[in-house]
């Protein structure tokens, strides 16, 4: 075949270095690499170099770890697979009657291998005329285009998140901080009556020193010129002093306590809507966050904006104000005098703007260290069990000493940068005053002023230096809360992979059947789930049957739609579950997971943790159900017994029935069983099927179990290899097919016997030696086969 594009390939710019001169030399007159990919692995799969390009008439390739180059034309009848497992990648090369070649390599070529196989088909090699078919690629990044002229996906993908970068980036700034209004919009009416109280009590402190100027004036130096004081005019000043006094605190009194109130509202709200935002991500994003990071941002976070918001943001609008209030003053008093006064603004102004992003990246930085830290501890707790049992306190310790080291180095950054900033506004506030003295002293001398201007003049200043030297150190704290509220919207701004539909369909009730419509699914570049059909009857139970690995979990996964498949769809009752809500929706799914999760509290409150509002006597008849009823009843204190952080006062098999209790009493329409008896001994396994057997009953079940024999019950089993359905039907069926199921249930029950040979041959070392001997060629021609 002469597959040939609709447009003049050009030779691939982005060819490897090393390969592109060995490439050339192969290629034929008028040939042209579409698309190559790294090979990485050769067939025993260790890591070698390798090459397969294809060209418009043919795949060329050097084995990875060979030397000779080969190559295949294409051909109509020809198809080229590709396929991924267990982090290792594979492309097939197949006709209509077997497999031609084949190439290994790991998933981080998988992208280039997918553009091959995209390029691969879009030539016609599958039957479709191959001039029919234009092949055109990107001029940046080489990327297959969807159509000849159209934009190229990758770029504009590319581009999209560097934009985001860039907001991200600039929402990092201070202006962050006004996205907060959303939250402070319903407590406007209290901001506003504070800012009010803030306004007068600020003018009320501007009182004294402006009284000062007719004490000095027409009291002081009066009498200093022997003139008797007037005791009445004396005590009408100082009642003026003391009456401001008074006003200032009273009404000082009354701003912080209403706006205090109003940041801890805000701080509330704040941090119920984000931990509420996080609740509805799906879990894709949690898979890729750290639960000290999450931790640190719902809790530190919003209570450093809470101090800012209440204390630090309160005291900037008084500077504010103040330092408005005290130029105006000074101004009407002597306006050359006040123009000398404003001298240390232009140079504080500039230290502001030199050192704001330096303090803001080093507070962003020093936030993300310290989530090292509450990641450590997030890990050690919980698990202290197995630091304990692998006698790892000392590395633990080393770890949170390393982080905690970390962090200390960028504070101290931080504080190098601070450290200089602050001495140096101080330095130019008290320059500043030595300057409005020496002018003020020759304004005396000349007669321009008074004694007493000159006075209330420095009593002005004073105030106003010292506003000035508190408002230039609410940087500091300004940008700490903007690293906090960006870290804080970082959260509120994701979008959930899982939306909630717009308008959802409302299901009065549900029978359970469900539909999986060719569905795929990929973490990432790696293919979970591939073509998937399969239709499950209400009341009917499902057993997942494979290899770990091979999608059973990840399928599960999808029908409780914890995530959205990309590919088909999944129905339930004829109704697609992306069209549902997701609250609604789980609310008919039980789910018994292989590890059950039980939240620090009662067993009761644990059994009725789906329905809250449920008596005594449901939760009870639950756990009788789940036989759990006889050992809750051991307990010291029964139904209210604590059951520990994570259930640890409790055994596995003890959780597990408490986990089964708390499905049962939701009365689902669809059970998961997720390797619900994995984890437990035999005897306990019994004691949990009796209560899964009480479960199941009436119920669409799919279950995925590790041990093959207690799927006995289901009605039909599926069975997966690499994300594909390769086998469905009971279990007799299956068996008398001898296919992959079959394989998979002998080498176990092989592995059984095996384990109970070890078991009973007791002390008797050369017996199961023997065994084992005779027995180990069968497990691995099993294990082979399967």
């Amino acid at each position: 075949m002469t597959a040939v594009a609709a447009t003049p390939p050009t030779p691939d710019a982005s060819l490897p270095a090393p390969w592109h001169g060995e490439v050339e030399d192969r290629l034929e007159t008028g040939e042209a690499p579409l698309a190559w990919v790294e090979l990485d692995l050769d067939e025993r799969l260790r890591f070698a170099p390798g090459l397969l390009v294809l060209t418009p008439r043919r795949l060329l390739a050097v084995a990875a770890g060979g030397e000779s180059w080969h190559s295949w034309a294409l051909d109509p009848g020809q198809a080229l697979e590709l396929s991924d497992h267990g982090g290792v990648g594979a492309l097939e090369l197949r006709d209509a009657d077997a497999r031609i070649a084949g190439w290994r390599f790991t998933l981080g070529q998988h992208a280039a291998a997918q553009r091959l196989v995209d390029r691969f088909e879009r030539l016609g090699v599958r039957g479709a005329p191959a001039d029919a078919v234009p092949v055109a690629t990107c001029p940046q990044c080489h990327a297959l285009l969807p159509a000849p002229g159209a934009p190229c996906p990758h770029c504009m993908r590319r581009a999209t998140e560097a934009e985001a970068a860039g907001e991200s980036e600039e929402a990092a700034s201070t202006w962050t901080l006004l996205r907060l209004w959303r939250f402070a919009h319903p407590y406007r009416r209290r901001l506003l009556a504070g800012f009010l109280l803030t306004l007068a009590s600020t003018a009320a402190t501007l009182v004294p020193p402006y009284m000062t100027m007719p004490l000095m004036d027409d009291v002081l130096i009066p009498f200093q010129n022997g003139k008797p004081i007037d005791p009445a005019l004396v005590a009408a000043y100082l009642g003026g002093l003391l009456g401001a006094a008074l006003l200032a605190w009273v009404l000082g009194w009354a701003r912080t306590y209403i706006l205090a109130l109003v940041s801890e509202r805000l701080g509330a709200d704040l941090r119920t809507a984000t931990y509420e935002h996080l609740l509805g991500l799906s879990l894709e994003y949690f898979g890729g966050k750290r639960t000290g990071d999450l931790m640190a941002r719902i809790g530190s976070e919003t209570d450093r904006l809470n101090l800012f918001l209440s204390l630090h943001l309160l005291d900037f609008a008084t500077d504010v104000l103040m330092i408005a209030m005290t130029a105006a003053i000074l101004v009407s008093i002597d306006p050359w005098l006040a123009v000398v006064t404003l001298l240390p603004l232009p140079f504080i102004a500039w230290l502001i703007h030199l050192v704001r992003d330096r303090l803001r990246h080093g507070f962003e930085k020093a936030d993300r260290i310290w989530s090292e830290v509450t990641n450590v501890l997030a890990d050690t707790i919980p698990g202290i069990r197995v630091v304990k049992a692998f006698a790892q306190e000392s590395r633990e310790a080393a770890r949170f000493r390393a982080a905690n080291e970390h962090n200390l180095a960028v504070n101290d950054r931080v504080n190098r940068v601070w450290s200089l900033f602050s001495p140096s506004v101080t330095l130019a506030t008290e320059v500043g005053l030595l300057v409005v003295w020496a002018f003020g002293i020759w304004q005396v001398s000349r007669s321009s002023i008074t004694v007493g201007v000159l006075t209330a003049f420095l009593a002005y200043i004073g105030r106003f230096y010292t506003r000035l030297d508190s408002m230039s150190r609410i940087v500091s704290h300004t940008q700490k809360a903007a690293a906090g509220a960006k870290r804080i919207f970082d959260i509120l701004d994701h979008v959930s992979s899982v939306p909630e539909p717009a308008q959802p369909v409302h299901l009065p009730r549900v029978d359970g059947r469900i539909e999986l419509r060719n569905i795929g699914f990929r973490y990432g570049n790696r293919a979970v789930i591939r073509g998937i059909d399969l239709e499950i009857a209400p009341g009917e139970m499902i057993g997942l049957v494979g290899h770990s690995g091979s999608g059973k979990s990840t399928l599960v996964n999808l029908i409780c739609r914890f995530y959205d498949v990309s590919e088909g769809s999944i129905l339930v009752d004829g109704v697609d579950v992306r069209s549902l809500s997701n609250a609604e929706y789980r609310r008919h799914i039980g789910l018994v997971l292989q590890e059950p999760f039980l939240f620090f509290g009662t067993i009761a409150e644990n059994i009725a943790y789906g329905k809250p509002g449920a008596s005594r006597e449901e939760i009870v008849a639950a756990a009788r159900a789940a036989h759990a009823h006889e050992f809750i009843l051991r307990l010291p204190h029964g139904y209210d017994s604590l059951v520990g952080e994570r259930g640890q006062a409790l055994s596995g098999g003890e959780r597990q029935r408490i986990s089964i209790a708390r499905a049962l009493l939701i009365d689902p329409r669809i059970l998961i069983l997720d390797e619900a008896t994995s984890a437990v001994d035999t005897a306990t396994e019994k004691e949990i099927q009796k209560a899964l057997d009480n479960l199941v009953q009436g119920r669409t079940t799919i279950a995925i179990a590790h041990r093959l024999s207690t799927l006995r019950k289901a009605h039909r089993l599926v069975v997966l290899d690499r994300g594909q359905v390769v086998e469905v039907g009971p279990h007799d069926e299956l068996m008398a097919c001898e296919g992959a199921y079959y394989r998979l249930y002998q080498a176990q029950q092989r592995r059984a016997e095996a384990d109970r040979l070890e078991e009973g041959a007791g002390g008797h070392g050369a017996e199961v030696e023997a065994g084992r001997a005779a027995i180990a060629p069968a497990i691995a021609g099993g294990a082979k086969q399967a």
